[in-house]
């Protein structure tokens, strides 16, 4: 037990030096874009549907039963608090788009508000937290489902600093990078502390589950990235194939 949460534990701190470092990696800032990039939003995904939303799967009686007869009219309620992830995370994005568009119709920077800069980071802190303490209560425990649930939220986390980065430039580096990096280690932290119920767990890993997905696909989909679908697919694929053999 004490190496799996020491393991943990330099997981979270490589977690958070993607975040401080992932900006250094040039060659992912290309025109189509990179299929670096593609294939870890691939992977991501695969990690998504092949076991986190499978185990929800099972968990969901149990949340069916600690949300008691008042809310036995909602018969998936895992998959709502997904649907409620995703909607979040498309809403902010949505809001960075309208701010840049915003101050560009002003004929400055082409960079988010404040305001929204600081909703961002709020937001994703709040998912990182979450990432973080999830390292140490997940559905599947021993060291190799916390490498791999690390590797596919490591490589989730350069897409998302990729985008971060081209919505609120300069700012994201100066101070949005180093807050998303602590807020990995303080989920960690809370995590060693606290242990929260079998039915609120699988209802983050729903939460999480939707943000990935949205966080991952307005990454890929729209057409001017000029994506790389076969990264997309071999990422996917190869990743699927080892998180099935390996469980």
């Amino acid at each position: 037990m004490v190496f799996l949460i020491l393991f943990s534990g330099l997981l979270a701190a490589g977690l958070a030096v993607v975040h401080l470092f992932s900006g250094r990696l040039h060659f992912l800032d290309v025109f189509p874009r990179s299929r670096w990039l593609s294939a870890a939003s691939g992977i991501s995904v695969a990690y998504i549907f092949v076991h986190i939303l499978p185990d929800l799967a099972e968990e969901q009686e149990t949340v069916r039963e600690a949300a008691g007869e008042s809310f036995s009219f909602l018969e998936y309620h895992v998959y709502l608090v997904a649907l409620v992830g995703l909607a979040t995370f498309y809403g902010l994005d949505r809001a960075a788009k309208t701010s840049r568009r915003r101050r560009r119709s002003l004929n400055r920077e082409d960079s988010t508000e404040a305001g929204v800069f600081w909703l961002h980071v709020a937001s994703f802190s709040v998912y990182n937290a979450l990432i973080g303490y999830l390292l140490l209560h997940r559905e599947t425990p021993g060291f190799g489902s916390l490498f791999l649930f690390a590797f596919a939220l490591g490589l989730h986390f350069v897409v998302n600093d990729y985008g971060l980065r081209k919505d609120h430039k300069g700012l994201y580096d100066r101070i949005g990078r180093w807050v998303l990096a602590a807020a990995i280690l303080a989920g960690w932290m809370v995590g060693l502390f606290a242990e929260i119920s079998e039915a609120a767990l699988a209802v983050l890993f729903a939460f999480l589950a939707g943000g990935v997905v949205l966080n991952v696909l307005k990454e890929e989909i729209p057409e001017e990235r000029e994506s790389s679908f076969g990264a997309f697919a071999a990422g996917a694929a190869a990743y699927a194939a080892i998180l099935l053999v390996a469980f």
